[in-house]
């Protein structure tokens, strides 16, 4: 399912090589290109002096939103730096749309600043497996996704599928509304 903006864009995903998540933020806002992944502030401490870092807690994502055309254009551009993620459609590979909705609810979770998330990459097949939830109350209010258990813990998963998936710390279940 796609979804059309009035201004043609879509959010799409990015393998990052090397760990260079941040030089390629900085490419693609100079073009003007709205870009998130999610972060955490790290304190670091050096020779006694503390400061503060951001560091991504996806190794090597970044979703960045704009049009199909330009998306192609920046895998070009930076092709022994990045991979466009990509699906299969008339035996073509065609860049991989995120659905606004799918995206927002992604952020949502991702930024909360939640202790405890964990963080599942593209080859984590069991997340898709449970009951389809809403939170209704709480932190993560409006966030759909699945219930499932992970390190023997019932958790909330929110997936961009095919790409990468969240899940919540415990969200108590009188926050949890079925689908």
């Amino acid at each position: 399912m796609e979804t059309i903006t009035s201004d043609g864009k879509h959010w799409f995903a990015l393998k990052v090589f090397y760990n260079k998540v941040f030089e390629m933020e900085e490419s693609l806002r100079k073009d003007d290109i709205d870009c998130y992944f999610p972060c955490e502030d790290v304190v670091v401490i050096r020779n006694g002096i503390k400061k503060i870092r951001r560091k991504p807690i996806i190794n090597s994502m970044l979703f960045f939103h704009s049009t199909t055309l330009r998306a192609l254009e920046i895998q070009g551009r930076f092709m022994d730096k990045v991979i466009l993620y990509t699906r299969n459609k008339e035996l073509k590979k065609v860049p991989l749309i995120i659905p606004d909705r799918e995206m927002n609810i992604f952020m949502l979770v991702a930024s909360s600043g939640e202790q405890g998330m964990e963080y599942l990459g593209a080859d984590t097949t069991r997340f898709c497996r449970g009951e389809r939830v809403r939170v209704i109350d709480g932190k993560f209010k409006g966030a759909e996704g699945y219930i499932c258990r992970i390190k023997r813990n019932s958790r909330l998963v929110v997936a961009i599928q095919g790409v990468c998936a969240v899940a919540t710390s415990y969200i108590p279940q009188c926050f949890i509304q079925k689908i």
